[in-house]
């Protein structure tokens, strides 16, 4: 079996890895924080795409086993992960409107590469490289330092998405509980450039002339990377319809028509040449405060706000396959991002063909439901891992809950 010659969107292709790969154990301990079934886990929603963009909400399981046997009856190409709802979303129908609502849910973000092509210059739309990687790694940076330190949570899994993005699902049992309106509040709280439909609007981030405490936490990890991403790879300013998005930012009229008279008659100067000689008006007015604002505008994270605002919101489910890419959705480690290549994320034709490798090539009449863990022998393990750590760290924190309030002894 060769890799290269495995469709992702093949039936057979997606039904071996549900088969043989997906860590359902993996998912359920890291959804249900223990390991008897909860209502965590029970009263979950899953949602299915089927071929023929089928849709089928509301799906409910008991274990990890239940959610394992419908996916492989119904081999979707994808499947989403909801909320906890009052009651167990597959009896929707049998209870009154009012008492079905969502209760619980991790607090989620998207972030996704196409809101960065009004800044990126080496790719568009679905296409991604290492160099534009970088704006999605200084997001990650940034989100996860700016979450765990102004708001205190602590379980985070950032989530490749197969493509172009990354998600981030946060599991403290004080984000779960976030209302709507809550999260609306933090969101907005989070937002300095706006993403998906409102990608083009830009905000005003200052309260007077300083920078609020968060965004300058911001500002000094991307300052450092600002140079190598938006004038050395990015080459944003090299060009005058570059240069004159930067010169709208500088508010002092005699210092934008010095530099534009400079750059027109020198047009090989660049993006490097630019900001320096940027640099060199600092003491004028407003200028070094405006590169602020510049250096912000370009590297800041783009959040899609809608994703977070609902509680009823659904989002892929790690380890799925992108259709497109054949790319699993792995969970990554925020610590190595910067590192982090999408082109070496491993496909679903190449852990199938590092199976066939092995000697254990796919039966299709054979029963994988009894536990086996194929998935240790590929080179999806280390991602897998990174999810069962995460679960463990959940697992711990409410086995110390319960001990605190067991007073048998």
């Amino acid at each position: 079996m060769d890799s290269i010659d495995i469709d992702p969107s093949s039936p057979e292709v997606m039904l071996a890895f549900y088969r043989r790969l997906y860590p359902f154990k993996s998912i359920f301990n890291w959804l249900n924080h223990e390991h008897t079934p909860t209502r965590l886990f029970t009263h979950r929603e899953f949602a299915f795409t089927l071929a023929g963009d089928v849709y089928l909400r509301y799906n409910s399981f008991n274990t990890a086993d239940d959610l394992k046997k419908q996916i492989c009856q119904l081999n979707p190409t994808r499947f989403e992960i909801g909320p906890i709802y009052t009651t167990r979303p597959r009896d929707k129908k049998t209870v009154r409107p009012g008492a079905f609502s969502p209760v619980l849910r991790e607090l989620v973000f998207d972030i996704d590469m196409t809101d960065y092509d009004p800044v990126r210059t080496c790719c568009s739309n679905a296409d991604i490289c290492r160099k534009c990687w970088a704006f999605i790694s200084a997001a990650v940076r940034v989100l996860d330092a700016a979450i765990r330190d102004e708001f205190g949570y602590e379980k985070l899994l950032w989530v490749y998405s197969g493509r172009r993005g990354i998600h981030l699902w946060i599991s403290d049992k004080e984000a779960m509980e976030l209302t709507d309106q809550q999260r609306k509040a933090l969101v907005g709280w989070l937002t300095v450039i706006h993403g998906g439909k409102e990608s083009s609007k830009k905000l005003n981030l200052r309260y007077g002339p300083k920078l609020p405490p968060s965004l300058e936490n911001a500002l000094d990890h991307l300052r450092l990377i600002f140079p190598e991403l938006i004038l050395t790879n990015q080459k944003c300013f090299d060009s005058e319809e570059g240069y004159e998005e930067l010169l709208k930012a500088v508010p002092d009229s005699r210092v934008v028509e010095t530099l534009r008279t400079k750059w027109k008659d020198n047009p090989s100067r660049s993006s490097e040449d630019k900001w320096r000689d940027l640099s060199a008006h600092k003491s004028q007015k407003g200028v070094a405060a405006a590169m602020e604002d510049i250096i912000l505008h370009y590297t800041y994270p783009r959040l899609d706000a809608e994703v977070s605002k609902h509680r009823n919101h659904l989002l892929k489910a790690p380890f799925c396959v992108h259709p497109k890419t054949g790319r699993v959705c792995v969970p990554l480690d925020p610590q190595t991002i910067d590192e982090f290549d999408p082109e070496s994320v491993p496909t679903v034709g190449q852990l199938l063909a590092e199976l066939d490798a092995i000697g254990k090539a796919e039966d299709p009449t054979k029963d994988h439901t009894s536990g086996h863990k194929d998935w240790e022998k590929t080179s999806l393990k280390p991602y897998v891992d990174v999810l069962d750590k995460h679960a463990k760290g959940l697992m711990e924190e409410v086995r110390n809950e319960k001990r605190k309030t067991d007073t048998s002894w």
